[in-house]
């Protein structure tokens, strides 16, 4: 997978690497029963509200993922949130363990602002991330899942209808929002 996914979030190499050891370290306490640590940096770009996603993989299997879609709290505080909060409050797994910590490869997702669509053609698979939201059901995927998967837009907009609790052609309905946002995706791997 290419680091980059849609448009460019405006981070340098430094920016990604500082983020993904200020991710590591806080998984690596807060695993380990301690506080996740404070963190002080220059940066103006860290102090940025931003939405973004931390996802834990273990053997190339995901182990954890949860993020903020909507900016919220600077970029900085956003990212030792859901480093915790993808280790310990995934609802999907159990709490990653101490001794699991070294084998974790660790991905951030840093997201556009949400724009909403009025044709699905807009949407561009590989760039855009969807969120879909019908009354009080919301799904949320990350551009990247769609690569993955090699999805079309038609196979894309069903999973994220699936994930919202939705029937698989929900986005055809009236009622029915369809959000698209962009993502700089970097993991470990990629910026060693």
């Amino acid at each position: 997978m290419p680091a980059e996914q849609g448009t460019e979030s405006g981070l340098t190499r430094q920016q990604k690497k500082t983020l993904l050891r200020v991710a590591r370290e806080t998984i690596e306490k807060v695993t380990a029963g301690k506080p996740h640590p404070s963190f002080e940096f220059d940066d103006p770009l860290f102090r940025e509200e931003r939405g973004a996603f931390v996802t834990i993989h273990k053997n190339d299997d995901l182990r954890g993922c949860i993020g903020y879609v909507r900016a919220m709290k600077p970029l900085l505080e956003t990212i030792v949130e859901m480093a915790e909060a993808a280790a310990l409050h995934d609802p999907r797994f159990h709490p990653v363990q101490p001794d699991e910590v070294k084998d974790l490869e660790i991905e951030i997702s840093v997201l556009t602002p949400l724009r909403k669509i009025e044709q699905v053609d807009e949407i561009q698979v590989g760039v855009h991330g969807l969120m879909l939201e019908n009354g009080f059901s919301s799904g949320l995927l990350l551009p990247q899942v769609a690569k993955e998967y090699n999805w079309d837009r038609d196979t894309f907009l069903e999973h994220t209808c699936m994930k919202a609790g939705l029937a698989r052609d929900a986005w055809k309905d009236k009622n029915t929002k369809i959000y698209v946002f962009s993502a700089d995706v970097f993991s470990e791997k990629e910026v060693p």
